[in-house]
């Protein structure tokens, strides 16, 4: 909170993703115009909506469902009722030719997988549950404590080494109890048989996965941060495009200027508070005096997963009706492929649709490298090999690069950010990190939002906790009353 009784506090607002805008935008609400430095050309972060030849498409999907009040009054507040599309949620796994229902259906998943290899999974889970791994902060020792080990391997084990490059029992848990939380085997059989033998759903058991609808921008979730950056620029704040943070300088335990350079010229921005959602090990990296060896250290040791998208022009009778698929099948290295059309008709055009093909890399990697040419006609022959679409069919291609698009959550990576976060606390109050590469936290678009409305309202004298969101036992997207969880199925 800035020390000037009285005073509007100076915010130099970091990234203009769906943390930064928000964090400007709740601002104005208080009469307070932010300077907002973007390092990219175009605002959204990871909830953008690349635009190309007329075709729209997404860095992912990005389903517009929350349970925090706030932010859903918020998006449409921001953009309108009237932009919203109500659209159906289905998705499925690609295993081994066949399409599985997402979340896993017990009738559909028996009849894929044959009534023996359904048992061997039935005593498998119950084997896990009687015998459960030894280790379960890996997320491989989780992910069998609440599927058994067969459904781990059909399921689970070649999707998640495509995400994070190394094998599940190198990654923490921590990840798997965010992502997948609640969904156990018994749940997701049981909740179906309850309500069909009793009615209804119970509440307290209900995994919102399961939701049915869900709201989507026409325009893709880019159309939200194009409106927001034009409403608070309306107010007066300042959007600094491809403006690379380069220094933050602080004085007696209190950061008081963020410098930056745009377009060659460097800039220097006086403040009384710095609300950053650039990734925090860069943050404190860009400290100026630096800060001590071991929370430099601390800084460079966090790790990150990078992200391609290749988008494929194709007749619309070629694509499907789910939003995406996801891709277990091992002899691709594609992960999961959407369906652009299935999320809104406005995203493309002229009786065809883009089918996303999402890879993950790791920047400055065999695949990150390969030429755009190179990286289309990979699309389609995987396409081909998984027998969804004749490459003969692809009339256009288009590929998007997205770095740092998930912090990695290995074994040290809870003990960097700790030492980050004491570090800014007691030398830098009035730095406050938000979204996902500014907590190095897997956080989808509202929690990132949530914590940048938080910090505002702590500029203001408020004590809330930002870490904590989040962090709840329960799945992101159970029901639950009064749960600050929410959307994505990233």
């Amino acid at each position: 909170m800035t020390d000037v009784a009285g005073a509007s506090p100076e915010v130099v607002v970091i990234g203009a993703g769906p943390a930064g805008l928000t964090a400007a935008y709740m601002l104005t609400k208080r009469g307070v115009a932010s300077t907002v430095l973007e390092a990219d050309a175009v605002v959204g972060g990871i909830s953008r909506t690349v635009v190309r030849d007329g075709w729209r498409f997404d860095i992912g999907g990005h389903r517009f469902f929350t349970k925090v009040k706030p932010v859903e009054d918020l998006w449409f507040e921001i953009l309108g009722a009237g932009e919203f599309l109500r659209r159906p949620r289905m998705s499925r796994i690609y295993y081994r030719n066949k399409l599985y229902d997402y979340p896993i259906k017990p009738l559909n998943a028996l009849k894929n997988l044959g009534l023996v290899e359904a048992i061997r999974c039935g005593f498998s889970y119950v084997y896990a549950r009687l015998r459960p791994p030894r280790n379960q902060a890996t997320l491989e020792g989780y992910i069998i404590a609440n599927y058994g080990r067969r459904l781990y391997a059909h399921f689970f084990e070649t999707y998640n080494e495509k995400v994070w490059g190394v094998s599940a029992s190198e990654i923490a848990a921590d990840w798997g109890a965010q992502r997948i939380k609640g969904m156990s085997l018994f749940a997701a059989v049981w909740e179906p048989i309850r309500a069909k033998l009793f009615g209804g759903r119970d509440k307290s058991k209900q995994v919102t996965s399961l939701i049915e609808e869900f709201n989507y921008p026409k325009l893709g979730p880019g159309q939200m941060w194009e409106r927001c950056a034009e409403l608070v620029t309306d107010k007066g704040v300042k959007l600094v495009v491809d403006s690379r943070v380069t220094r933050i300088e602080h004085v007696d335990g209190r950061a008081v200027a963020v410098t930056a350079t745009s377009n060659g010229v460097t800039n220097r921005y006086e403040c009384t508070e710095v609300i950053s959602s650039m990734p925090i090990g860069a943050l404190l990296e860009a400290m100026d005096p630096p800060v001590p060896a071991e929370v430099m250290t601390a800084a460079a040791s966090l790790r990150y997963r990078d992200f391609m998208t290749v988008a494929l022009v194709v007749p619309e009778e070629c694509g499907f009706p789910d939003t995406w698929i996801y891709i277990h099948d091992p002899g691709v290295e594609v992960g999961r492929i959407q369906n652009f059309s299935s999320w809104s008709p406005h995203l493309v055009k002229d009786g065809r649709t883009c089918l996303g093909l999402e890879f993950f890399v790791q920047e400055g990697d065999e695949m990150w490298t390969k030429s755009d040419a190179e990286l289309i006609e990979q699309g389609k022959r995987e396409l081909a090999v998984l027998g969804l679409v004749d490459p003969s069919r692809v009339e256009d291609g288009y590929v998007v690069r997205m770095p740092k698009a998930y912090p990695f959550y290995d074994w040290e990576y809870k003990q960097h950010v700790d030492t980050l976060r004491g570090w800014l606390a007691e030398h830098a109050p009035n730095v406050y990190p938000v979204g996902r590469n500014g907590m190095h936290r897997y956080n989808n678009q509202d929690h990132s939002m949530y914590t940048a409305m938080l910090s505002v309202e702590n500029i203001f004298g408020a004590h809330h906790d930002v870490w904590s969101v989040n962090v709840e036992a329960e799945y992101h997207e159970e029901h639950a009353d009064d749960r600050s969880e929410e959307s994505s199925d990233r």
